[in-house]
């Protein structure tokens, strides 16, 4: 399922994002800011992110933080490279 929401590309920017502000995230509005989205298309793409197990949020005062899920990311990854060429001649 995580591969699959990843195939949006609106999806796989907004990741790609997250993973590049590190374990400390950011709130929606900066990250709005940086890949100008639509703050109700950016929502909707990070709720999305969520279901899936690829982000967090987490409300700090009136601000809600985004972060990726690294550890949803490493499990991702690691399975990938386990299915790597093994099916090569």
């Amino acid at each position: 399922m995580q591969l699959k929401i990843l195939g949006n590309p609106i999806r796989l920017k907004v990741f790609r994002q997250l993973v590049r502000l590190g374990q400390d995230g950011a709130p929606v509005g900066v990250i709005q800011a940086k890949l100008d989205i639509p703050l109700s298309t950016l929502s909707n793409h990070i709720q999305k992110l969520v279901v899936a197990g690829l982000a967090k949020q987490e409300r700090k005062g009136v601000e809600l933080i985004c972060t990726a899920n690294f550890e949803a990311m490493q499990e991702m990854v690691d399975y990938l490279n386990k299915e790597c060429c093994i099916d090569a001649c």
